[in-house]
């Protein structure tokens, strides 16, 4: 266990329009605030279509994480997550999990890291900024190299 205690900044609400792409919407709202880090203590959103890891297959390595997708559509859900700072691509990079009902499906229920989305209808979002320490994810070997969430001082 690690524990950093974190400067917190300003508490942003943002809302996406139908039709945007989940993620490019999220990166331009950071973009245009300036936020680089910090997390999303809850999000309601619709969406057409979302692929969520998962799998049906029996794993090679069960503990291994799954990075496959599992295509849904027509959505209700609710998610949280985390932003940091990759330096590479200069951008913000989010992880976000969420939980989904599938509205013509009796909504049935998934859960599970997202991959990619659609809006439909819409996206609210509380973005709470971080202003220190800085975020960065490091992947780590031992852990089947999954970018992992560190602080620098």
């Amino acid at each position: 266990m690690k524990l950093k205690p974190l400067d917190i900044g300003r508490t942003i609400a943002v809302t996406f329009e139908h039709g945007e792409d989940f993620f490019k919407a999220l990166r331009g709202a950071c973009e245009e605030a300036g936020v680089r880090q910090g997390y999303i203590p809850l999000f309601l959103a619709g969406m057409s279509e979302a692929e969520l890891a998962g799998t049906c297959q029996k794993p090679e390595d069960p503990e291994a994480p799954v990075w496959s997708a599992v295509h849904l559509t027509n959505l209700e859900a609710v998610g949280a997550g985390s932003l940091a700072w990759d330096e590479e691509s200069q951008t913000v990079s989010p992880h976000i999990h969420l939980s989904v009902g599938a509205r013509q499906h009796g909504a049935l229920g998934y859960t599970s890291h997202l991959l990619a989305a659609t809006v439909q209808f819409l996206t609210e979002m509380i973005i709470v900024e971080v202003t220190a320490p800085q975020a960065r994810r490091v992947k780590n070997r031992a852990l089947y190299d999954v970018p992992v969430l560190t602080f620098e001082d």
